[in-house]
């Protein structure tokens, strides 16, 4: 069974996003404070991970260039989520994430990209 591992820090999202994941056949690991990342990570390497742009304090982006360009995670699909920001310029750069969604999000665009970002890697 494939891990996703959730995070943001609307625990409403992430009992939506676990509920609908769980649903789907994935196993689901949540976090709602970045700050913890890569400590989850390390716990139990995830096969995808999605990220919240706004985690409080702290950035999703940052956090993504951080997975993306450190040895033992940057193969590791990150899709950035959010409702407020437009990540397309960043998205050939140097740690940037394999997909972006929007919220609200549709269920059925999040899982096919979960899906195809899951059969690429």
């Amino acid at each position: 069974m494939r891990r996703i591992l959730a995070v943001d820090d609307d625990k409403d999202i992430l009992e939506i996003l676990q509920f609908i994941l769980e649903d789907s056949g994935y196993e689901v690991e949540t976090l709602s404070d970045g700050h913890f990342l890569f400590e989850k990570i390390k716990e139990h390497t995830p096969d995808l991970i999605l990220l919240d742009i706004m985690l409080g304090n702290m950035d999703g982006r940052d956090l993504c260039k951080a997975v993306k360009t450190a040895d033992e995670t940057h193969d590791i699909p990150v899709i950035l989520i959010s409702a407020s920001h437009n990540v397309s310029d960043s998205m050939n750069q140097k740690g940037a994430p394999n997909a972006f969604i929007a919220k609200p999000f549709d269920i059925d665009d999040l899982l096919s990209t979960i899906e195809m970002q899951l059969a690429a890697a």
